[in-house]
């Protein structure tokens, strides 16, 4: 592994998935991977969960932490090649990066989608200016179109949650009151579709269809009821549209799921990347469930980050 950023540089899932259950079961048994190294965290968007998880993780491995926030706690960053920077940034890009790769052994970077630009968005032109720059290895804390970690620690929480060898999984669209990026679900989709004991369906409505490169091998399904049949997990996101890009296409309140829809599953677990609106994608009902495993897939989010950085400084 020389970086992390999507399913793709995960290599053999099988032996990536096997490593983190070994490292959750001995959290700090491989202090010797990250002593006297250090983890670079820099965010370009507000962070919980990626944030305090991935400091957790580097601190389990023994390796030290720093945190930047761009803008707030640095030089306005000027991304545009070629600029004449006489204007409102006062450090380019080039220097930032290559600078901040000389105070640590790893570089962790959020991104975020403008959804605007989808040509700009999904050449993850900001992302690749990062490892363009960068000297250290990266991990992807979330780009403009996807979030590798999380989708890593949801196939964790599936795998230690599940009851029989092969599981259906199901990812259903869910209302929302902004227009929100569709990173989270094109990762989902990204890693489940390429697991080999699960059944993977995506439902959603009509016009809300993401990325074909990302949903290649997934069932998809416009009559949620349907879907829903038989599923042992369910994933629930709401995405904005890709086809007219970052419109808010359908904000159907019938989406929103509650015991109702998950009555034709196979008493199936609940998951959720946080922050969620409670009553809005989901009802009380289920986020309150004993089959809900939010907490569980929040906290498996330092075992995701603790396995790549695992990797990536050994």
């Amino acid at each position: 592994m020389k970086n992390f950023t999507s399913f793709a540089d995960a290599g053999d899932y099988k032996t990536l998935l096997q490593q983190a259950l070994e490292i959750k079961a001995n959290p700090f048994g491989y202090q010797h991977i990250g002593r006297n190294k250090t983890v670079g965290l820099i965010f370009f968007n507000p962070s919980l969960r990626t944030r305090l998880s991935s400091v957790k993780a580097a601190y389990n491995l023994g390796a030290q932490a720093w945190v930047l926030n761009a803008g707030a706690d640095s030089w306005t960053l000027e991304m545009a090649d070629g600029a004449v920077m006489n204007g409102g940034t006062q450090e380019h890009i080039k220097e930032a990066i290559a600078v901040m790769s000389q105070y640590c052994d790893v570089l962790g970077v959020r991104t975020f989608p403008t959804l605007k630009d989808r040509e700009a968005d999904y050449s993850e032109e900001v992302f690749n200016k990062i490892l363009k720059y960068a000297t250290v290895p990266v991990v992807s804390l979330e780009s403009a179109t996807l979030h590798p970690l999380q989708s890593f620690a949801d196939l964790i929480t599936v795998a230690e949650t599940k009851e029989k060898e092969r599981v259906k999984v199901v990812l259903t669209w869910a209302p929302h009151v902004r227009a929100l990026p569709q990173c989270v679900p094109n990762s989902f989709c990204d890693w489940f579709s390429e697991v080999d004991w699960v059944d993977f369906v995506i439902t959603h409505p009509e016009g809300c269809e993401l990325d074909p490169k990302f949903t290649k091998g997934a069932r998809i399904e416009y009559d949620q009821k349907k879907a829903l049949e038989g599923a042992d997990f369910v994933q629930a996101k709401n995405w904005s549209s890709y086809q007219d890009y970052g419109q808010v296409i359908s904000n159907d309140p019938s989406w929103m799921l509650t015991p109702e829809h998950i009555a034709g599953t196979n008493d199936a677990k609940f998951l959720h990347c946080l922050p969620v609106r409670r009553n809005v994608e989901v009802s009380d009902a289920i986020l309150d469930s004993p089959n809900s495993l939010v907490i569980q897939e929040a906290g498996n989010r330092v075992f995701s980050m603790q396995t790549v950085l695992h990797e990536l400084l050994k």
